[in-house]
């Protein structure tokens, strides 16, 4: 009974970090067509330093297309499916709850 009464708290943490992850992702997509823009300086730092922990050691695995480097796009939609199999409407979680 006390694992039913951990899932909905447990489905809607796990959803609102999976939906910053996406949001970080997302701001970094659109912060390559700047690249007049130094993530490691100021405020960008904060958008820099938690995605570069998943992107760096992709990068050692997926090579550049065309010069554009396509880890984030990757990783968007790797935590976007994450996100729809486990807190979506029909996801592992809901799914469990009711």
């Amino acid at each position: 009974m006390v694992a039913v009464k951990i899932l909905p708290p447990l489905r809607l943490l796990l959803g609102l970090v999976l939906a910053t992850w996406t949001l970080l992702f997302l701001f970094r997509i659109v912060l390559t067509w700047y690249p007049q823009v130094d993530l490691q300086q100021g405020g960008w730092r904060l958008l820099h330093i938690p995605t570069e922990l998943l992107l760096s050691p992709t990068r050692r695995w997926v090579a550049p297309i065309g010069g554009v480097d396509v880890t984030p796009v990757i990783w968007l939609g790797l935590v976007s499916l994450l996100r729809e199999l486990l807190v979506g409407q029909q996801g592992l979680l809901t799914m469990a709850i009711r």
